[in-house]
């Protein structure tokens, strides 16, 4: 059964990924959760496996992306402004996974700046 479906976004919490699920649903889309229950049991335990999982059917993936894009919380600045892309000016920006490249960011992540990832274009700044 879990064949049938694809995973459109993962949540640390479980709150957040009922949030979405609860919004695809009333929009007629199937959708199932996966590890929501580990991580209900041990929050600590989330970033190991992978957060809760959303999984759209398979039937329902172009749908499904264009709501959740649309539903999503994008980055804004320290006031509370939009981030604005530098290639193609939109405000739909995501935080980029982080590169650790190199070694020291490897050991010391936390010294790593924040890079965003326009959803857009994907531009990465």
């Amino acid at each position: 059964m879990i064949d049938n479906y694809t995973i459109l976004a993962t949540f640390p919490y479980s709150t957040e990924a009922q949030v979405t699920k609860a919004k695809l649903e009333a929009e007629g889309i199937r959708v199932m959760l996966l590890d929501e229950k580990t991580v209900d049991s041990d929050p600590l335990i989330s970033q190991a496996i992978g957060g809760v999982k959303l999984l759209i059917h398979n039937d329902n993936v172009k749908e499904a992306i264009k709501i959740y894009n649309h539903i999503r919380a994008y980055e804004k600045d320290k006031n509370g402004n939009a981030i604005v892309c530098k290639n193609c000016e939109s405000t739909k920006i995501l935080v980029a996974e982080p590169s650790r490249k190199n070694i020291f960011y490897m050991l010391f992540p936390f010294f790593e700046k924040n890079k965003y990832r326009c959803n857009v274009c994907n531009t990465t700044f």
